[in-house]
C-alpha cells in the first residue's frame, strides 16, 4: 500500500467555517503539515509544521510547490500517512494539492471544504453559472484571461505588483468599476468598488484579496504580459541578467536601437519585396522591447514604476499633444502647423524657456545640428547665415542642403561611409571587387 496523504482544507477565514470532517482528521492524524500559517483558521490545526519558511527562501513558486510536495512524500513514506492542510478548498487554486494527485508514489485522500468562492458569490450576489463567470488566476491573469471580456473573478491578488500586471495585461480599461473583495468572512471583511485606474493606486492587497470585474472593454494583451513576465523571470534566475543595473544597460540599448536604424534604412523604396526586411524589422524591434522592459522591471523593482505606467504616461502625453484629434483645435490638415503645436506644448509642458532647450545633446553631431535646423523650420524661423569659413560652418551648409531637400543627413552620411568602407575593402584584398551598383537608397524624410 502506498504511503497516505490527507489533504483538508481550512476555509475561507475564521475556524467557524471549517467543516467537522477536516476538524476529526486533524484530531486523527499524528504527523501534520500546513502550506502557510498567514491564514485566519490556521490555529485549529495544532503543532503542524508550515512551509512559509519554503516561501520566503526560494526563487520562484515553482520552486515552492516543488519543495513542498517533496517534504510531504518524504514525510508519508517515512510515517505512512501524514495530513495537509491548506487555505480554503483542497481544490481551489490549489497547485501543491495538484501535484500530489499527479504523485505517483502516493495514495491521495481530499476531503471537501468551503472555498472563499463560496462567499464571494454570496457577497456579489451573483450566481456564477446563469452570468457565465470565470475564475482566473492573479499571478497568471494575462494568460489566463487571454481573449476574455468577462465577468471574470480573479483569485490571488495579494501585491500590488499583482494588480499592476493585471492593469499591464488590459488594452482598454473596463468602463464599469470593479469590485475589490477581501478577507471575506473576518471582521474586518471589506467590499469596495475601485476604478480601474486606481486599482493599483489605492487597494492594499493581502492573501485574501480578490477582484471581480464585470465586464471589459477588449480582450488581455496576453503576448505582451507573456514577455514582462519572462523578463521578471530572468531577472530572478539569470545570473547575467541579475547583476544589470540601469547604467549598465545603457549600451545595449544605444546598439538595439542603431540596429533598428539599420533595417529601416536598408528597406527599399517602391514595390519591392519587403517581406525579408519586415521580418528582420519585427526581431529587431523585439530586441529594443527587451532593452525597454528590462528597464521598466529594474524601476519596478525599485518601486518606481512598472511597463504599465510608462504605457499610461505615453498615453497620456500623445492625447495632450494631439488637440487637432482629441481637442478642438483645427489644423486644417496641415501637417507643419501640426510640428509647431507640438513644439510648444512640449514646451509648455516641461516649463523649459525655449523649445532648443530639450535637444538631446548627446545626439551623434551630424544629428544635433539636424535636429536644431529642424526645430528652426517648424517655428517658421529663416535659417541663420553661416559664413562658410570652418569645417563646421561647411557642415552646418550639408545639413541645411540636405533638408532643402528632403534628406536625412545622418542615413546619407551613414550610406556613404558604408559604400566607402566596402570599397577600400575590396582594394585591401585583390580579387574580390564587385561590379558597382547604382544607388537607389532613399533617404527622404517621411
Amino acid at each position: 500500500m502506498n504511503p497516505r496523504v490527507v489533504v483538508v482544507g481550512l476555509g475561507p477565514a475564521g475556524a467557524d467555517l471549517v467543516t467537522s470532517g477536516t476538524l476529526e482528521a486533524i484530531a486523527r492524524v499524528e504527523h501534520r503539515f500546513i502550506r502557510t500559517t498567514r491564514h485566519p483558521s490556521a490555529g485549529v490545526v495544532g503543532d503542524a509544521t508550515s512551509f512559509d519558511e519554503v516561501y520566503d527562501r526560494s526563487e520562484s513558486m515553482e520552486q515552492v510547490y516543488s519543495d513542498i510536495v517533496d517534504v510531504i512524500a518524504g514525510a508519508a513514506e517515512a510515517h505512512g500517512e501524514v495530513l495537509y492542510a491548506v487555505p480554503g478548498s483542497p481544490l481551489v487554486a490549489e497547485h501543491t494539492v495538484e501535484l500530489l494527485l499527479l504523485d505517483d508514489r502516493l495514495e491521495v485522500e481530499i476531503l471537501p471544504a468551503l472555498s472563499f468562492l463560496d462567499l464571494a458569490w454570496v457577497r456579489l450576489g451573483i450566481d456564477p453559472i446563469s452570468v457565465g463567470a470565470r475564475v482566473v488566476d492573479g499571478h497568471r491573469f494575462a494568460v489566463d484571461a487571454a481573449g476574455e471580456r468577462g465577468p471574470l473573478l480573479v483569485a490571488q491578488c495579494d501585491r500590488p505588483s499583482v494588480l499592476s500586471d493585471i492593469k499591464l495585461a488590459v488594452d482598454e480599461p473596463p468602463e464599469l468599476p470593479v469590485t475589490v473583495i477581501a478577507r471575506l468572512g473576518l471582521p474586518d471583511e471589506s467590499i469596495t468598488q475601485v476604478a480601474w485606474d486606481d486599482l493599483d493606486r489605492i487597494v492594499q492587497p493581502d492573501h485574501l484579496t480578490s477582484i471581480w470585474i464585470p465586464e471589459m472593454a477588449a480582450p488581455v494583451a496576453a503576448e505582451v504580459q507573456r514577455f514582462v513576465d519572462l523578463v521578471a523571470r530572468l531577472r530572478d534566475e539569470c545570473p547575467w541578467d541579475r547583476e544589470q543595473t540601469h547604467h549598465s544597460l545603457a549600451a545595449h540599448l544605444v546598439e538595439e536601437t542603431y540596429e533598428v536604424v539599420e533595417v529601416l534604412d536598408a528597406m527599399p523604396v517602391g514595390d519591392a519585396d519587403l517581406d525579408v526586411h519586415y521580418d528582420h524589422l519585427e526581431e529587431e524591434l523585439g530586441d529594443l522591447l527587451f532593452q525597454i522592459c528590462f528597464h521598466a522591471r529594474l524601476a519596478s523593482e525599485a518601486g518606481r514604476f512598472t511597463l504599465a505606467d510608462v504605457a499610461r504616461r505615453i498615453h497620456d502625453k500623445l492625447v495632450g499633444r494631439h488637440p487637432h484629434v482629441f481637442g478642438e483645435v483645427d489644423v486644417e490638415g496641415d501637417a507643419r502647423q501640426v510640428e509647431a503645436n507640438w513644439e510648444q506644448i512640449k514646451k509648455a509642458e516641461q516649463g523649459r524657456a525655449s523649445v532648443f532647450d530639450g535637444i538631446p545633446s548627446a545626439l551623434p553631431a551630424l544629428s544635433f545640428a539636424a535636429k536644431v535646423e529642424s526645430k528652426a523650420e517648424r517655428l517658421g524661423l529663416d535659417p541663420i547665415a553661416t559664413s562658410g569659413e570652418t569645417v563646421g560652418d561647411a557642415l552646418v551648409e550639408l545639413v541645411l542642403r540636405a533638408r532643402s531637400e528632403g534628406i536625412d543627413p545622418e542615413a546619407a552620411l551613414r550610406h556613404a561611409a558604408s559604400a566607402r568602407r566596402s570599397a577600400y575593402m575590396a582594394a585591401e584584398t585583390p580579387g574580390d571587387e564587385q561590379e558597382p551598383q547604382d544607388d537607389v537608397t532613399d533617404f527622404r524624410r517621411p
